[in-house]
């Protein structure tokens, strides 16, 4: 909520908060008070009602979502140009994941996320955003058709998929484009036709007392290698 308020103080409605949190967020409430903004003081049960969850940290922001922008061939090209790794996803169900995922993109500096247009892909939700601690106000999503999208992200990344046990380490992988990883769903993995559109396949490879990691554990590792390899 404070990164929404410091990022985006005009697109907040109302804040809605706790007495006993006000002290503790005076600065927001300033923010919003200068933008014309309003902040109203509630009671534990009326702020679960509001959040639909008592998981709430005594505060509650309506706000507008940052739109999932459509995914451009020339920002890829810029992003690259400035030797910006990337993560994509395609399939990605779960919401929590997703918001797990944005805050690490957003710990490490990551600014753009690419997801696919995959029925089942997880997009911005209640559930995500409070999951990404305020993620979502610096990492920006890009809606992408897949596999096409991908052929033409070949142009300026190289491109891997993420695979169990058929790929090589990420580590391993270099050369003059920067990279981009996919990632795919937490069940299924990455669909067979997007691995296909890949340049190659990398695996993160375990003890092997577990098959695979919790698609945002792996995502956490791959981002850390990713800035790593910068």
């Amino acid at each position: 909520m404070l990164a929404l308020v410091a990022q985006r103080p005009r697109d907040v409605e109302l804040l809605y908060l706790e007495e006993s949190v006000q002290p503790l967020l005076a600065a927001a409430c300033q923010t919003l008070v200068t933008n014309h903004k309003h902040y109203k003081l509630v009671g534990a049960e009326e702020l679960s009602r509001i959040a639909g969850t008592a998981l709430h940290g005594g505060a509650v922001a309506l706000a507008k979502p940052r739109p999932v922008l459509e995914f451009d061939h020339i920002n890829a090209q810029a992003w690259a140009a400035a030797r910006m790794p990337l993560v994509v996803l395609d399939g990605v169900s779960n919401p929590h994941n997703l918001g797990a995922i944005v805050r690490t993109l957003a710990f490490f500096g990551l600014g753009h996320l690419v997801i696919s247009d995959n029925a089942h892909q997880a997009g911005p939700s209640e559930s995500a955003y409070r999951v990404a601690e305020g993620g979502f106000e610096y990492v920006q999503l890009h809606r992408a058709p897949f596999p096409t999208a991908l052929r033409r992200l070949r142009d300026h990344y190289h491109v891997l998929g993420t695979a169990l046990g058929q790929g090589r380490a990420l580590e391993a992988v270099g050369g003059p484009r920067p990279l981009a990883v996919v990632l795919g769903n937490e069940e299924d993995g990455v669909p067979a036709g997007t691995l296909a559109s890949c340049d190659d396949l990398v695996t993160i490879a375990g003890s092997g007392h577990i098959q695979s990691l919790n698609v945002a554990a792996t995502a956490a590792i791959v981002a850390h290698v990713l800035m790593r390899k910068r």
